[in-house]
């Protein structure tokens, strides 16, 4: 029971009159509302079988696999490998192939990030001023999206021929020798980014000019009374209002650069001399070599690499 004090006539509290008030008291579990959460269980336990079978499960026994030396010899008997702690951990620290698999991840996703999110917030704008044929361009935007990572490969794999190649083709007609895109150390992995930002242009457009469509056309009223011109009124209108759309954007394509595999797979198999091996083919060769255990410490590692940056975009592109 709480006690309530009621005021006098000149506001101040009296002893004198005490209100007893009854406490707040959980809801009785009826028979009804037993069924009903007997029922939403029901419903929920289709997805909780399928996602601790195929995502929880696996996920702990990779980390658990991690901690071990398991290795494809010992998939018959898995329960007699040796646990090693942190030591693939620490081997990895060491291994030279792993950290320059890591500095490429970091080159493509610096970059690359960057990049996309530009070209695609400067398509959004320009589409979004446009009036007739909007629909036809977000289509053609977005078809990279939806096409076969092999097709797109092998279109680009004839742009960047080095002797008949659209690119190079273009490039000496002004007087430029253009090198060998795929062949060479120095341009393989921009190369890669190159094909990587054209690909997943169409994603972030399309949501960026959902975004657009929502800001008041009050606002860039209001700027241009004031007498903002056009740049100042998307620095100071349109980009705090996309900034939600920004963070969605940045993080989803900075998870996604950050496990970038098939680019390096079908167009360089991780070459020229490792300048194209990104972590997660590094990951892929180890789980071919059958080192298990060895693998998935790489792969954790790639996992708080991907915490850890969506923790910072968090952090950079939150509401002030």
């Amino acid at each position: 029971m709480t006690a309530v004090t009621a005021p006098t006539a000149l506001g101040a509290p009296s002893t004198a009159a005490v209100v007893t008030a009854p406490a707040r008291r959980r809801p009785r579990l009826t028979p009804m509302r037993r069924r009903r959460a007997l029922v939403a269980w029901g419903f929920c336990l289709p997805f909780l079988v399928l996602f601790v079978t195929f995502t929880a499960g696996p996920v702990v026994a990779s980390l658990a696999m991690a901690l071990t030396d398991m290795r494809s010899a010992d998939l018959r008997s898995p329960f007699a490998v040796n646990s090693v702690g942190l030591g693939n951990f620490v081997q990895l620290l060491g291994d030279t192939r792993f950290l320059t698999s890591l500095r490429v991840t970091a080159v493509f996703v610096l970059v690359g990030v960057p990049l996309t999110l530009t070209l695609a917030l400067a398509a959004a704008v320009g589409l979004n001023r446009v009036s007739r044929l909007r629909s036809l361009f977000r289509v053609g935007y977005y078809l990279p999206v939806v096409t076969s990572i092999v097709a797109v490969a092998v279109v680009w794999r004839f742009l960047l021929q080095p002797d008949s190649g659209l690119v190079n083709t273009m490039l000496g007609l002004v007087g430029i020798a253009g090198p060998t895109w795929l062949d060479s150390t120095t341009w393989a992995l921009p190369a890669l980014i190159a094909m990587g930002a054209w690909r997943n242009l169409g994603t972030l457009m399309v949501i960026f000019l959902a975004g657009l469509q929502t800001v008041p056309r009050q606002e860039y009223e209001a700027a241009s009374l004031d007498g903002a011109n056009a740049w100042q009124q998307f620095r100071f209108v349109t980009l705090p209002t996309l900034r939600p759309v920004m963070l969605f954007g940045a993080v989803i394509t900075t998870i996604g650069y950050l496990q970038f595999f098939e680019e390096p797979f079908v167009m360089t198999q991780g070459g020229p001399l490792d300048s194209t091996l990104s972590v997660s083919y590094f990951v892929y060769q180890q789980f071919g070599f059958g080192n298990y255990g060895y693998a998935a410490a790489a792969s954790y590692v790639l996992f708080v690499c991907i915490v850890a940056l969506t923790a910072v975009q968090f952090r950079v592109f939150r509401e002030r």
